[in-house]
């Protein structure tokens, strides 16, 4: 670490401490943030321990239950200590993390069975877990914790592979939610209820939420391995814009540290991908399809204009057994493998699992035999160990692992095991060959991507084509896939992810180089800064991510269209830049008009502001550099 101060005091439990104090009339425990607007107040319960929540002097969440083992119980300890420390992530949103919190650790006895709740209290956030003291003979256990939220607060969550529901009343909500769920406060507040480091929670499954008489709450029973109990962190984000919940920094600094000691081979990009181009007819006439020339078109054009990889999907083979599986007779995988390496190109290859007589521990070194740099792994669901092993057996074969159909989110894993590259926790585009609206689109960026990098596949260029159905899993409805070209670029920066799935043909980005440029120049995975400047749930939301000193902007509008000011406040004072604009035309629409686009130039400085002009279901991006 390049700077770490830590302050650590154990205190009595009648003692008034740095960051909290414990009442001995009321049994409460309170730590507060280190800038003191944030604070969680512990309560003594007869056999639970309940907390509440407030921030900048309101509540936010009313006495709400936390265990994990039930029965009667005594506080033995509590200890306080304040962390600030920095640490850099392998790939990410931001090239430096600052973890800088205060902790209470409260230490229970349940009939002898000495157990730990850790609470932490961030500027921008909260989070607890309980661990058990070593040695335990805790057998089952049932882990809970309520959100009991203020009467006129709306939720949104996700709603697996279609659009997230929401603004509800939680009582209005469906039985089961899955996370993360973003809730708005009628003052404009917004908090994100979610988890993490679920990796180092090893007898527990996903966390989903429950709604019960209009209280949410999430319920994990567990028998333990070894008697040892470590559960995932409960997790309260708190942004005074929507936006700033995508960016929080608390769900990556929970995680548990990187377990790899060599992380060279670990590089994040960008890659094409077969899968939307089938049946797609170039105007030489060449069809795509799953053969050997059609990938070895992918790979001319990706070494061309430096896209690190190549995605093989679902399809190319034939046939599973031990020991062996059997590519398409139109496909020589080993000339396609040879040529990506000749011309510098990385290829991920789709595994399903339901074709599982291969085997885990044999798979990933098969792959890595293959030459393979990836696998996209398929119908996992929500299988949390078989997940954890995937990504740790990917991981000893050198392997990045993108997961698809909705995972297990793990948030954080991309810290743990930065191999975890991305996952389809999203309605990705066109999946199950529905089309989804700017809209929708808006929504799962402001929700799904809460939890962490998405693999959503933006970036089609040749839309008036795919609309008409000229692709073999082009959209079931003529006419439904509504979008610009200049929106679809903007996608591609807005998603975070340590692998950016561009999902048209070499020929229809060919076509449109200059806009493509705003793709093809996007350092993936490598940027120092990250930030969300406008949000709003169905409207519109624009993206600024910084790689040393360029900056790219991204922004995209419902189909009313939108005006946003851009301002330029970020940039450095005393120099003037460059700035290329991607735009959507006065004649663009998502609907009628979706592939009419300008590029142009000019110079620009700190303090400027930029209108960014969205058509209906439109986009707008923008390239800055010295």
């Amino acid at each position: 670490m390049n700077y770490k101060k830590l302050i650590y005091t154990s205190v009595s439990l009648a003692l008034v401490l740095v960051m909290g104090c414990r009442d001995m009339n009321n049994n409460t425990v309170l730590v507060s943030s280190p800038d003191g607007k944030v604070a969680l107040e512990i309560n003594q319960g007869k056999d639970v321990l309940n907390y509440r929540l407030t921030w900048a002097g309101e509540l936010v969440m009313d006495s709400s239950a936390i265990s994990l083992l039930s029965g009667l119980f005594s506080i033995k300890s509590v200890s306080q200590r304040t962390v600030d420390e920095q640490w850099k992530p392998v790939w990410g949103q931001f090239s430096t993390m600052r973890d800088h919190y205060n902790e209470t650790v409260i230490s229970m006895l349940f009939d002898g069975a000495e157990l730990n709740l850790i609470c932490r209290a961030y500027n921008d956030g909260v989070a607890f877990r309980f661990v058990s003291n070593a040695n335990q003979e805790i057998k089952q256990a049932i882990y809970r914790c309520d959100f009991k939220l203020p009467e006129n607060s709306q939720i949104y969550y996700t709603v697996g592979e279609r659009e997230p529901e929401g603004p509800v009343a939680v009582k209005e909500a469906s039985k089961k939610i899955k996370l993360p769920v973003v809730v708005e406060h009628s003052k404009g507040k917004y908090m994100s209820l979610l988890e993490s480091d679920l990796y180092s929670a090893s007898d527990f499954k996903v966390m989903n939420f429950q709604v019960d008489q209009g209280l949410l709450f999430s319920s994990n029973q567990v028998a333990t391995n070894n008697g040892e109990i470590t559960t995932p962190w409960r997790v309260i984000l708190l942004e005074e814009n929507i936006g700033d919940l995508v960016v929080n920094p608390v769900p990556l600094n929970l995680a548990a540290p990187n377990q790899l000691k060599d992380v060279s081979w670990i590089k994040p990009g960008k890659t094409l991908w077969d899968w939307r181009v089938h049946g797609y007819i170039a105007p030489d006439g060449f069809e795509y399809g799953i053969n050997t020339e059609s990938y070895l078109r992918f790979i001319d054009f990706a070494a061309k204009n430096g896209i690190e990889y190549f995605l093989i999907d679902d399809s190319w083979y034939t046939e599973v057994k031990p020991g062996k599986i059997t590519p398409s007779n139109k496909l020589d995988l080993s000339v396609v493998s040879e040529y990506a390496k000749d011309k510098g190109v990385g290829l991920i290859l789709y595994y399903d699992r339901r074709h599982g007589a291969y085997g885990d521990e044999a798979l990933f070194d098969y792959y890595q035999d293959l030459g393979m740099k990836g696998i996209k792994y398929g119908f996992m669901k929500d299988n949390v160990p078989f997940t954890r092993n995937a990504i740790a057996l990917s991981a000893k074969s050198k392997l990045l692992i993108d997961f698809h159909d909705l995972p297990v989110p793990f948030t954080g894993i991309s810290r743990t095991l930065p191999n975890a590259i991305t996952k389809e926790y999203c309605h990705a585009q066109q999946d199950g060959r529905r089309a989804f609206t700017p809209e929708t689109f808006i929504k799962m960026a402001l929700i799904n991507a809460v939890q962490g990098p998405l693999d959503m596949n933006n970036g089609n260029f040749d839309l008036t084509g795919i609309d008409a159905g000229k692709r073999e899993k082009g959209p079931k409805k003529i006419g439904s896939y509504l979008s610009t070209v200049a929106a679809e670029a903007a996608r591609t920066l807005i998603i975070f992810s340590g692998l950016v799935c561009i999902p048209d043909a070499p020929e229809a980005y060919e076509a449109k180089l200059d806009l493509f440029e705003f793709i093809q120049k996007q350092p993936v995975g490598k940027w120092d800064e990250s930030r969300v400047l406008h949000g709003k749930i169905g409207a519109y939301m624009s993206t600024a991510r910084r790689h040393n000193e360029q900056w790219f902007v991204g922004s995209v509008a419902s189909q009313n269209g939108a005006v946003l000011d851009i301002k330029l406040d970020f940039l450095k004072e005393g120099k003037e830049y460059q700035i290329t604009y991607y735009e959507d035309t006065k004649e663009t629409h998502c609907d009628t008009n979706p592939e009419a686009y300008k590029v142009r130039k000019s110079t620009v400085k700190k303090g400027d502001v930029i209108k960014a002009i969205m058509a209906p279901g439109g986009g707008h991006c923008m390239w800055i550099r010295p």
